[in-house]
């Protein structure tokens, strides 16, 4: 085959390996029975006017299974962390002592659980749907090379092949994460 045929595969499967590592960034940010700081991953605080991820205002901590932490480097912002956390719908209250925020991890209800495995069946389906958009990118680029003369049919219908085996691999590396994390959410 090409040398460009091997260079669109190559970028096919460097962007559907980042898709699986976004995909599977997202599952961290969706809430289990345990304590995981990454939860308070999407949480952004308004700092002076500017909206600041809290990861860059705080040291975000689990010391226990059913407890977070989060001690800010500059005290005056306690207030605009706990008002934050309290508007990014985490179902997570904050309790603060004046130099510490505490959250307390509660036990998730059996309905909060389906919910939340929903949650993460939507994130997977975004994940293969971008997995699947990248394939269709390719295959346009193939046909594009064949039309253009650059490459013959055989060449495309070879690359075709091993570009629906790199999507099934990426997939299904995806549905083993979602399989991991529903398991996760799950577990009483």
């Amino acid at each position: 085959m090409s040398e460009l045929i091997d260079e669109l595969l190559a970028d096919a499967s460097e962007r559907m390996s980042r898709t699986v590592e976004a995909t599977n960034a997202e599952f961290a940010s969706v809430r289990t029975g345990r304590a995981s700081p990454s939860i308070l991953d999407r949480v952004n605080v308004d700092y002076y006017g500017a909206e600041t991820p809290l990861n860059q205002l705080a040291t975000i901590n689990a010391p226990e299974a059913r407890l977070i932490t989060v001690q800010p480097f500059d005290v005056s912002t306690l207030p605009a962390i706990e008002k934050a956390i309290m508007e990014a719908d985490l179902g997570l209250t904050p309790g603060n002592d004046g130099k510490i925020i505490r959250l307390a991890i509660p036990e998730l209800s059996e309905e909060r659980r389906k919910e939340l495995v929903k949650v993460v069946r939507n994130i997977a389906e975004e994940g293969r749907v971008a997995i699947r958009n990248v394939r269709r990118d390719v295959m346009q680029d193939l046909r594009e090379l064949r039309e253009a003369g650059e490459a013959g049919a055989d060449d495309e219908h070879r690359a075709e092949g091993e570009l629906q085996k790199l999507t099934d691999d990426r997939v299904a590396d995806l549905d083993a994460h979602l399989k991991g994390k529903e398991a996760e959410i799950l577990e009483v």
